[in-house]
């Protein structure tokens, strides 16, 4: 499928990033890049085939054409046509580098952060949205007078990048209620997990919310609820000097002790040894 990877690692380089309408009828350039292209049609359809296969880029869809591939147009693309384009180089990750998988733990303990995801080849549904905007915004940021945007635009497109890759997962977990639910867990951490408030709070039973939560997540709604109070005494452990008693309090432990052995159920260490712990990353 010549598909592009992006690695948390590799920052891409962009070359050309601009808006264009067609004046005439015309095919696609008939060429072999050294560079990646990534095509967005605002308005009309587009056909494009690389390496044999065929595509039509309509209204609202991107493309992704990979860098040493060729392609060509075999249809006619309609005067009117418009859209927008980023040429781009990327450097693919190494054979070692994992493959992302969702985690909402904290960045702690110098864990790497080495990872990549699949570019999808093509996305469409997007025409109004959040990508479509972010594509606007990069356009009309190359051509403003800014002379530092040389060094920022190659961060802000792999941003751009990123919400692209992940778009899938996005999907999945951004569903409305099952994100309300995960706010509502994590804004009310110190209170001990209550099915009765849930139902009250959303208008739903427990038990659909439950299944709902889990096929989104992975996990239960106690869990999550459970998991985030600890990421929030982990925090507590490593920004401030208040005793273990004081954090248990402010996360809702009655029991200091009790809290000890959550929190190394949770972390593997007691939370002094993960406050000593942390001295490694100063």
């Amino acid at each position: 499928m010549n598909e592009i990877i992006l690695s948390s690692t590799s920052q891409p380089i962009v070359c050309a990033c601009d808006y264009l309408a067609a004046i005439d009828p015309f095919y696609h350039l008939d060429r072999v890049l050294e560079f990646n292209d990534l095509i967005y049609v605002v308005e009309g359809t587009m056909y494009v085939s690389e390496d044999g296969t065929d595509y039509d880029i309509n209204e609202g869809e991107l493309l992704f054409l990979k860098h040493h591939i060729r392609h060509y147009g075999v249809k006619e693309t309609q005067r009117g046509t418009k859209w927008y384009y980023a040429h781009f180089y990327l450097d693919e990750p190494t054979d070692d580098t994992p493959r992302f998988e969702p985690d909402s733990s904290p960045l702690v303990l110098n864990k790497p952060l080495r990872s990549y995801e699949i570019l999808p080849k093509k996305l469409g549904g997007l025409k109004g949205g959040y990508i479509e905007r972010r594509f606007a915004e990069l356009v009309d940021y190359c051509r403003i007078g800014d002379e530092l945007k040389r060094m920022r635009i190659n961060s802000m497109f792999y941003s751009f990048l990123a919400d692209i890759a992940l778009a899938k997962y996005m999907d999945k977990n951004d569903c409305s209620i099952t994100r309300n639910i995960r706010s509502w867990l994590e804004k009310h951490y110190a209170e001990p997990f209550s099915t009765e408030k849930l139902e009250k709070e959303f208008y739903l039973s427990y038990k659909r919310m439950a299944a709902i939560f889990k096929q989104a997540y992975g996990t239960t709604m106690q869990q999550y609820h459970n998991a985030h109070r600890m990421q929030v005494a982990a925090y507590l452990l490593r920004s401030t000097l208040l005793p273990v008693g004081e954090i248990a309090g402010r996360i809702g432990f009655e029991d200091r002790l009790y809290f000890s052995r959550c929190f190394h159920a949770f972390s593997g260490m007691s939370p002094k040894e993960y406050r000593l712990s942390a001295k490694t990353d100063y």
